[in-house]
Formats: structure tokens, sequence, C-alpha cells
């Protein structure tokens, strides 16, 4: 293994501690299971309480809600040995850094006693339910709708590509609660799976990833009460998601650098085995090179993203520099698996060898939480108005 190419002060003894505790529950639980769970679609829900058991889950929640308390470093160890072994399926990610964080920072009192307990045991998985078939990137497009009443609420409309659709009991749903495109259109609402109108719909079928559920929902007039409405207020559901964006897209960022190092090793294995006119294919200067710089991106990349997590933990990072941090690792993620496939030859095209899936698996990160075109226009604002020019976006 090649991990840790540059020295991580950020991380404390405590830190290898757990580091350790969840490499071996990644190694005992996960890797000898994924291969099967790719062929289901799915993994089993037994294995969200054994996450829950050991630690695993929303290691940053309030010790008052349930939580750990733990810093923002316990998260990224479990992403980072997460993405090594390229784990897509366990949706632990989308469960602990990015639905839960909404409940905890936007909720009540009365819904954070309700969720957050069961979101650390793993006795309840939560998704995010934002995507709609023709409203992706832009939420202002969104056609899913919540019409108040006297007892609360009524939500009608479909979502698509959610993460979790088909294990999670809960979804944070978002929706217009007013006409027009303006920030106070949308609101966020706690949706349990298993209220009437609710429909989940069929296991997408994907190129990668595929023992990540990922499905279509549907909510036909499901009736929720007022207590619902994520927060005390509607209207509040685009600054809620702004809120969150820099965490979600560091955390992205994060899994990318880890599942780069992870292709690096199984390349290096395999060119250290693998013969080719008599010689190991290691011995041949274009594999030494290729690796070579496959090597310089992810030092450059973990420097980067180590910085990042040092701004996030002083509450600095904004999202301006998590978009820049998505778009290169992702992209990098990108050119990191193509050149170690090409170095299996034929065999590195056999869905068998981990590298096969691993280059399915990463094209995917160009395009979830936000694809590198949005995040391009994100960083290009942010230049154009620093600089003080004015440009029509």
């Amino acid at each position: 293994m090649i991990h840790d190419v540059l020295p991580r002060p950020l991380f404390t003894d405590e830190h290898t501690l757990y580091r350790d505790m969840v490499r071996r529950f990644v190694e005992a639980e996960i890797v000898p299971h994924h291969a099967q769970w790719d062929d289901d679609g799915v993994v089993p829900r037994a294995l969200w309480s054994k996450a829950g058991e050991t630690g695993l889950l929303c290691p940053t929640v309030a010790e008052e809600w349930g939580g750990p308390g733990a810093d923002f470093l316990y998260s990224a160890i479990v992403i980072e040995e997460m993405g090594r072994v390229w784990a897509n399926g366990p949706g632990f990610i989308i469960h602990s850094e990015m639905a839960a964080p909404y409940i905890e920072t936007h909720g009540t009192d009365t819904q954070k006693a309700a969720w957050l307990p069961k979101l650390v045991s793993g006795e309840a998985v939560v998704g995010v339910a934002m995507s709609e078939p023709a409203a992706g990137s832009d939420l202002r497009g969104m056609k899913t709708r919540a019409r108040q009443t006297d007892d609360g609420w009524v939500l009608t409309g479909q979502k698509v590509f959610i993460s979790n659709g088909q294990l999670a009991d809960v979804f944070i749903v978002a929706a217009k609660t007013s006409e027009g495109t303006g920030v106070d259109s949308v609101s966020l609402f706690i949706v349990e799976a298993d209220r009437p109108g609710f429909r989940r719909g069929k296991n997408l079928a994907k190129i990668g990833a595929k023992a990540q559920d990922t499905s279509e929902l549907f909510f036909d007039g499901v009736e929720i009460p007022h207590g619902n409405l994520l927060g005390t207020a509607p209207g509040k559901g685009f600054s809620q998601l702004m809120h969150g964006l820099a965490r979600e897209r560091l955390t992205i960022a994060i899994s990318c650098i880890a599942k780069a190092e992870g292709a690096l090793d199984m390349t290096l294995a395999y060119v250290a085995d693998r013969e080719l006119f008599g010689k190991k294919l290691a011995d041949f200067q274009n594999t030494q090179f290729k690796l070579a710089e496959v090597r310089a991106e992810i030092t450059v990349g973990r420097a980067m993203v180590d910085q990042m997590l040092a701004l996030h933990l002083q509450g600095r990072l904004d999202a301006n520099a998590a978009a820049a941090a998505k778009l290169w690792t992702t992209e990098m993620l990108g050119r990191t698996v193509d050149t170690c496939l090409q170095l299996f030859g034929g065999w590195g095209y056999m869905w068998e060898y981990p590298i096969a899936r691993a280059y399915a698996d990463a094209r995917v990160e160009r395009i979830a939480g936000g694809g590198s075109e949005v995040m391009k226009s994100i960083i290009a604002k942010a230049m154009f108005r620093e600089q003080g020019i004015k440009a029509t976006f």
C-alpha cells in the first residue's frame, strides 16, 4: 500500500486507532461480500446495524443526540477506508455526511431527538431526495410540490437517482412550497418511507456502483404533519442546501483520493507479477513512468484535500474552494483509473478484475454532487467576482 504519501499532521494517535478499527471492519464485513452485492444490486440491511454498533455511522453527531461528537477527521477516515477498497455499495457516506447533517444542522430539537440516535445506531437509514427527471443540478426546475393544509403538508412529485433508495427508512425531500424560482420557493421535508402514497420505483441499473441501491421515488399525495418540515419555517430549502454543499463536495474529494490510491495499489501488485516478452511488466519504462505520473497526481491531490480538511475543521471552507477540490479530484480519478486499466491490458476489461469495476464506478464522480461543468461555473463566477469582472452566466 502507498497510502499517506505525505505526512498528515491533522491526524492524531486516536485517529490512527479509529482507522485501524474501521479498516478491520471493512476488510471483514465488506470486502469479501462486495462482488456478490454488485450482482444483487443492494447490500444487506443488517450491515447497517453492524456498522452502527462498530461506530462507523454519523461520527460527528453530537453526544446529546446519541452520537460520539467526534471531529470531521473521523468521518474522513471512514470515507477513506471505504474508498481505498472501492466499497461503493454501502451508502454510509450518503447517510452520515450528506443526509444526517441536514437534520442536525437545521432540524428542531424534536426532529433531532426522533431521528439522530437511530441514524447513529443504524436502526434507521436515511437518503436525500433532490434530483428529478428534469431537474438535477438545476433544482429551481423541480416539479415536486408540497401543498400546505390545516393538518400539515401534502407532497406530490417524483425523484430519481436517489442513493439508499431501496433501503432507506426516511428521506430528506426537497419540494416547491411556493410558485416561481426564488430562493424562498423550496423547502425540505422529513418523509418516512412507510407513509401512504409513498412508493419506491425500481432499483436502477447503472454502469457502475452496482451494489449501491439507487432508485426512483414517487410521492402520490403523501400526507405529512407540520412537524416534518425541516426546521421551523418554509422557504428555507435553498439556504439549507447551500449550507451543506461544501461538506458534501469535500466528502467526494476525500473519497476520490482514496479510490485513486486503491487503484494504484492494485495496479502495482499486478505489474509486479505480470510477465510480458520475458520481463515483468514493472520492468518496462512506460509502466514506471505512467505509474510515477499517477503517484505524483495523488500526492498533489492529497495535499490539496488535507488543506481543505484543515479549513473545514476551522469552519473556513467555502463553496468555491470545495468546488475546486471536487472538480480536480474527480477528473484526476478518471485519469488514474484509465491509466491503470491500460496497464492491465485485456484483463483490465474483464469484470472479474477489480480495476474494471473501479473504471466503471469512477465515472459517476464527475456527475454526482454537481457535474464538472457546474463546478467550473461556480469557480468562474467567484473568480470573476473577485476581480470585479462582469460576465453573463
